[in-house]
């Protein structure tokens, strides 16, 4: 899985005492520490940028998508570094420590009152002219903290599910087949994280203030980092291999200077490593018609540097990058319609009743409806629909990626459909209560938001974790990390066009969501917009997925004991 080293008949005992399912529980309780943090504050923050930094309520939004969009993009960097300086296991600590850093600095904000400006909600109506915005120093302080989060985070999401799945070896059938598995459980470990983190931590937030439960966060991540480490002796790590970005590159340098050489008809005769440097790396990549012209970077000429000749596989490796991005494009805009839900849906649920059985529950605390669901829905998928449906159609994982993925689209479509009708029924107990312009809470319970968090839930657990396991396992063995990061750059990419959404359709429409008060705005109209454009999306992922090639993998062991090797063809399904 990404290590280069020879594999003997009889494998030493204190390699088989590696990896497997003990390794996988320390990576389970980081990502769930760590998760608890970033999500909490994911949910959470844009209430604190409009109480607290008296922000005003599209810039909150915008902000707190940026900052969910930087945390994403960056995972891009940790991959990259992880592929070719680190191991996972060392990435995750690097920057999981830069997320430390980042805490801190945020809970010293929200500890001292000179580091921000005086809230607005706490200065009397007659008064309100009295209101300021915080001043450049307290903006900057802000940002130091919150990108360093978004720096460190990104590694370790870049990082950890690599470093996760490393530890199940697919040349052994019985971890090849736990692999799967691993994935559903690495999500099921973030899905509890994330629901103490919306109900414990900003319970906290809430009721004790913001210091306290960023200083929480801080501590969980300190926790995070030590389980991880307590691990480190059960673990496979990875060696890097160099860069996975300079090989493609390489091999788009080599295509251009061989563009006048002709493609042999025979893939025999263009280059790749002979049986003895076979046997020293994890996989060859066999040829696939697609992308014909990059086959030149392999064809031998009088010039065999490696800008001008490169294997197959090195080819294959770009192809495979190349095949891999319409998909995640493709699934961009599932994620601006889940930033909406991290956004308006909270402003939503601060207008509505939060009372149940005598509690007042915090907004921010809603989205543990579809964590709730997806917590269920996890264990049922892996124990019970995976081999059943394994039994039927013969797919180790029950269902191609590409239709795990397909299905979580279908179900973000119709989450987006239900939340305008349930915006149109509060905006209209709001006109039949005389309740527009009223701070107070509706008549109506905050639940109704719960029908469209919860089938966005189903939505997150089939798409993201189908996109987490088609990127590892699709991807060479040289970019793990980097394939595992473009996944989550799919949430980046979305969170950016949602800030591009918002302002768009606030211009052509006029200000549909640009009056500050969602009882005046018409976010039903832009969540009806959404769906359909889901819709869209949808069907333009379905001739993405279709036309996508899933990889052929030839695998080389040396053997150590003796003077033959072994070749495994593998055909991904």
């Amino acid at each position: 899985m990404g290590i280069c080293r020879d594999i003997s008949i009889t494998q030493p005992k204190n390699e088989a005492r590696l990896g497997g399912n003990r390794a996988a529980l320390f990576i389970y309780a980081m990502e769930g520490l760590e998760n608890m943090a970033f999500i909490a504050n994911a949910i959470s923050l844009v209430t604190y940028f409009y109480d607290y930094m008296n922000f005003s309520l599209t810039r909150s939004a915008t902000t707190l998508t940026n900052f969910m969009g930087t945390a994403f993009i960056l995972t891009l960097l940790g991959g990259f570094i992880s592929d070719t300086y680190l191991s996972r296991f060392k990435t995750c600590v690097l920057f999981a420590c830069i997320e430390l850093v980042g805490y801190g600095l945020l809970t010293i904000q929200a500890h001292l009152p000179q580091l921000r400006p005086f809230p607005c909600k706490d200065i009397a109506p007659d008064h309100k002219d009295q209101c300021q915005d915080p001043t450049t120093s307290q903006v900057a302080f802000l940002f130091s903290g919150l990108y360093l989060v978004a720096l460190g985070t990104s590694g370790v999401k870049a990082a950890l599910p690599a470093l996760g799945a490393d530890q199940f070896d697919t040349k052994d059938p019985k971890e090849a087949s736990q692999l799967s598995s691993f994935f559903n459980w690495f999500f099921f470990s973030l899905t509890i994280g994330a629901i103490f983190g919306v109900t414990f931590v900003v319970w906290i937030s809430t009721n004790q203030g913001w210091d306290w439960s960023l200083g929480v966060c801080t501590v969980s991540v300190i926790a995070a980092v030590v389980f991880l480490c307590m691990g480190n002796s059960l673990y496979r790590n990875n060696v890097p291999n160099g860069s996975p970005l300079l090989r493609l590159l390489q091999v788009l340098v080599a295509s251009i200077r061989n563009r006048k050489l002709p493609i042999p008809q025979n893939a025999a005769e263009l280059h790749e490593v002979d049986d003895k440097e076979a046997g020293l790396q994890n996989e060859i990549l066999q040829r696939t018609e697609q992308f014909r012209f990059l086959d030149r970077a392999a064809v031998v000429s009088s010039n065999p540097g490696p800008w001008s000749l490169c294997t197959v596989t090195q080819v294959e490796e770009t192809k495979i990058l190349i095949r891999m991005l319409p998909i995640i494009l493709s699934t961009v805009f599932m994620n601006t319609c889940l930033a909406q839900l991290q956004t308006f849906t909270i402003q939503q649920s601060t207008t509505m009743d939060t009372r149940l059985l005598g509690f007042k529950i915090p907004g921010p605390s809603i989205p543990v409806i579809p964590l709730a669901i997806m917590f269920v829905l996890i264990p049922i998928y892996d124990r019970i629909f995976v081999p059943f449906a394994r039994r039927i159609t013969g797919i180790p994982t029950g269902i191609r990626h590409l239709q795990r993925i397909g299905i979580g689209l279908v179900l973000s479509a119709i989450s987006m459909a239900i939340a305008g009708v349930v915006e149109t029924r509060r905006k209209s107990v709001a006109i039949q209560h005389g309740m527009v312009d009223s701070a107070e809470a509706l008549p109506m319970s905050v639940f109704w938001l719960g029908i469209q968090y919860g089938i966005f839930g189903a939505a997150d657990m089939f798409t993201v974790v189908g996109l987490l396991e088609f990127f590892y396992e699709e991807s060479s063995a040289g970019m793990k990390s980097l394939s595992t990061a473009i996944s989550w750059s799919s949430l980046a990419f979305g969170y950016f066009l949602s800030s591009v959404v918002v302002e768009v359709v606030n211009k052509v429409s006029g200000g549909w969501l640009a009056s500050n008060n969602l009882n005046r705005d018409k976010l039903n109209y832009f969540y009806w917009l959404l769906a359909v454009l889901s819709v869209v999306n949808f069907g333009i992922y379905l001739m993405c997925a279709s036309w996508y090639k899933y990889k052929k993998v030839e695998e080389v062991i040396q053997v150590k004991e003796g003077d033959f090797k072994e070749k495994i063809e593998m055909v991904k399904v």
